[in-house]
Parts: C-alpha cells; sequence; structure tokens
C-alpha cells in the first residue's frame, strides 16, 4: 500500500512539471519571434532608402537653383559693365579708323528731328554745319573731358551726358569734340534714350565724315534708330556702315546685325 502511494505520488510530481517545460519553450518562442521583429525594424528598409535619397536630392537642386540665380545675377552686372564698351576704350581714343580711306559720300536715310523738350531731357545745341578750324586743346580742356569720360565708364550716365553737354557747349570746335558727341550719344543710347541718343550720332557724322568715330557714330545711329522701331531706316544705316567703312569693327558689327545667322 505504501509502494502504490508513493508511485501515484510521483506520476503526479511529473504531471504538474510538463506543463512548467512546455510554458518556458512557449515564452522563449515569443522571446524569439520579438527579437527576430526587432531585427527587421531596425534593418535598412529599401522604402525608407529611398525616401531619404529623395529629401538629399531636394536639398541638391535646392542649392543648385541657388548658385544658378547667383550665377546669372553677376550676369546681368557683367553686361551692365560691357554696355560702356562698344567699340572704344581709353587705349583706342586716338586710333584713326579711316585713316586710309577717302571721305566718304554719306548717305544717310532721312530721320525726325529730335524734340529735346519732349524727350525729357536737354541737349546742348549742336549744328550740322561744317565745324571751324580745331585748336590746340588746352588743359582745362582735356581734364573736363577726361572728368566726363570717367563718368561714362563708372556707370554714371546722367551725370556724363551733363558733363559731355557742358563741355560742347565750352569746346564746339575743340579737338575732342567729335569724341564727345560719340560719348554723349553713348550715355543717352546705353540707358534706352534712343531719340537723343540718334541726334548726337547724327550730329558727328553729319559735322565730321572723315573722323575715326564716324564709323562708331553711324553704327550707333543705325542702333538707335532700330531701338526707336525705325526698322527700314535703321537697317538701311546699318548697310551704310558696311559699304562705306569696309574692313572697320563698325562695319563687321553692322554686318552682324544685319545677318545675325552669319558668322
Amino acid at each position: 500500500m505504501k509502494a502504490h502511494s508513493l508511485l501515484l505520488l510521483s506520476v503526479l510530481a511529473l504531471g504538474l512539471m510538463s506543463p512548467s517545460g512546455a510554458e518556458a519553450q512557449r515564452r522563449q518562442s515569443v522571446a524569439d519571434r520579438v527579437t527576430a521583429l526587432e531585427q527587421q525594424a531596425n534593418a535598412p528598409s529599401p522604402t525608407l532608402e529611398l525616401l531619404k535619397q529623395i529629401d538629399e536630392l531636394r536639398a541638391e537642386v535646392s542649392t543648385l537653383r541657388a548658385q544658378i540665380e547667383e550665377l546669372q545675377h553677376q550676369n546681368e552686372e557683367t553686361a551692365r559693365s560691357a554696355r560702356t564698351q562698344y567699340l572704344d576704350v581709353d587705349t583706342r581714343l586716338q586710333r584713326l579708323e579711316a585713316a586710309n580711306q577717302p571721305p566718304p559720300v554719306l548717305e544717310l536715310p532721312g530721320d525726325a528731328p529730335v524734340d529735346a523738350a519732349s524727350a525729357g531731357a536737354s541737349v546742348p545745341a549742336t549744328s550740322t554745319k561744317p565745324p571751324a578750324a580745331p585748336v590746340p586743346a588746352t588743359a582745362d580742356e582735356k581734364a573736363a573731358y577726361d572728368t566726363a569720360l570717367n563718368a561714362l565708364k563708372a556707370g554714371e550716365y546722367v551725370d556724363a551726358s551733363r558733363q559731355f553737354g557742358d563741355f560742347l557747349a565750352r569746346y564746339p570746335n575743340g579737338p575732342y569734340a567729335p569724341n564727345a558727341l560719340y560719348w554723349l550719344g553713348e550715355s543717352y543710347y546705353v540707358t534706352g534714350n534712343y531719340p537723343l541718343a540718334a541726334e548726337q550720332f547724327r550730329v558727328l557724322v553729319e559735322r565730321y565724315p572723315t573722323h575715326d568715330k564716324t564709323p562708331g557714330g553711324m553704327l550707333k545711329l543705325g542702333l538707335s534708330q532700330l531701338g526707336m522701331k525705325e526698322n527700314s531706316v535703321g537697317r538701311a544705316t546699318l548697310q551704310a556702315v558696311v559699304d562705306q567703312y569696309p574692313g572697320t569693327d563698325a562695319a563687321r558689327t553692322a554686318r552682324q546685325r544685319l545677318n545675325p545667322a552669319r558668322p
């Protein structure tokens, strides 16, 4: 009887121990699954990696766009600075482009006179009559001319036009008068005041047909006429530059404007 009781107790003990082992195994399985899920969550996801790359590309595009805008701004500044240097610089002021050319017979297309009051600015009184024989430049004349030219080079166009106008009023027959007329027209041209620019270039061409500034002056006259939408007259003037001043920078520029597709 005692032996039977001991056997029964042993069976019961084994029965009680079996569920605990199964529970432990189940818990271990759950823990393994959680660990696996955590590893998957921490592992790089293709979708998340793609989104990260897209964000990086967007940031790079934004940076490039800012750089492009800055370059465009710099190009605009460079273009504005270059507008004051069309055909001549200081080292070319005394260059005689037409020294070996025979005196041309100027054939300018007709142009309407410019009313200075209606154009919103004053123009120095100029005449198309042949100028008197030039007299040597004085020190004051040279200084006044240089001051006006420096104002133009600095981009102070309004001040330059005023100074060149005063210069021509004081020294209408001086050796710098043709240059002053050219740069006075240039000071109007670069600001888009084409009627006043055309008037100065026309006076230069008609008064000084053999001066070295005349080819450039006629070119700018044609460009000013184009700026005023007088296309047929402007093209005729540019063609006159090509015909009358072959081989000059002005003729090459005029030809390019007439035939932009040609080199």
